[in-house]
C-alpha cells in the first residue's frame, strides 16, 4: 500500500475508534445520570426499565432507523408476540377503556412522586393522542384518534388490527415510539380489548 493510502487508512481507523469510544462514554454517562435521577428505584424496577429485548436493542443500535433487513426481522419477531383474551373477545367495554385511557399512574419511580406498590397501571393515552373531544388536555406526540371508529369501522379486520396495534406497535412499524403495551405486560389482554372498544365503539365519546 502506498504511504499516502496507508496514512488515509490509519486516519479512518483512528476516527472509527474515537467514535466508538465516544459512543461508549456517552452511553455510560447517560446511564449514570439516569440512575442518579432515580436513586430510589429498586433493582427490579431498574431491570424492568433498562433491560432491552432484541427488538429494542436493535432500535437503539440503529437510532430507530433500522436498515431494511433488520426492520424485517423486527416485524417478524414482534408479530409472534400477540396474545389474546381468554374469551376470544377483542373488543370489551368502552367505559372501562375510557377510564384506562385517562390513568397515567403505575410507572412512577424515584424520589419525587413514586407510585405506591400495586398502583394501577394505566394506558395514559391522552399523553400522546387526542381522543374524546371533551378532554382538552391531550398530547400531540401521536396522531389524533378522535373519530377513530368512524374511520375504521367495526369489521373483524379493523378490531383485530386495533387490538394488535395497541398490543405491540412494532409488529407494524419497527422502532415505533408507541409503547408495546401487551408485549411488555403493561396492560392485560382484557384491558387492551377495553381500549379497543373505547376507540371503535359507536357509543364511545371518541366517536361522538
Amino acid at each position: 500500500m502506498r504511504p499516502k493510502l496507508r496514512h488515509i487508512a490509519a486516519m479512518i481507523f483512528a476516527g472509527l475508534c474515537t467514535a466508538a469510544s465516544a459512543g461508549d462514554a456517552l452511553h455510560a454517562r447517560t446511564e449514570a445520570v439516569v440512575r442518579q435521577s432515580f436513586s430510589g428505584a429498586s433493582t427490579e424496577e431498574w431491570n424492568e426499565r433498562l433491560r432491552q429485548d432484541e427488538a429494542q436493542a436493535l432500535c437503539s443500535r440503529y437510532r430507530n432507523h433500522a436498515p431494511p433487513d433488520v426492520a424485517k426481522r423486527i416485524l417478524e419477531t414482534q408479530q409472534e408476540s400477540f396474545r389474546y383474551p381468554e374469551d376470544g373477545k377483542l373488543m370489551g367495554s368502552w367505559k372501562e377503556g375510557e377510564k384506562l385511557a385517562s390513568v397515567g399512574t403505575g410507572g412512577h419511580i424515584g424520589n419525587i412522586q413514586p407510585d405506591r406498590p400495586g398502583t394501577r397501571k394505566g394506558g395514559n393515552c391522552y399523553a400522546c393522542h387526542a381522543l374524546a373531544k371533551k378532554e382538552i388536555a391531550a398530547g400531540n406526540l401521536g396522531p389524533s384518534l378522535t373519530g377513530f371508529g368512524k374511520l375504521r369501522g367495526l369489521s373483524p379486520e379493523s378490531i383485530k388490527y386495533t387490538y394488535e396495534k395497541i398490543y405491540n406497535a412494532q409488529a407494524f412499524y419497527p422502532c415505533s415510539m408507541m409503547p408495546r403495551f401487551g408485549h411488555n405486560g403493561w396492560l392485560t389482554p382484557k384491558e387492551i380489548a377495553d381500549a379497543v372498544a373505547f376507540l371503535l365503539d359507536p357509543e364511545s365519546p371518541v366517536n361522538q
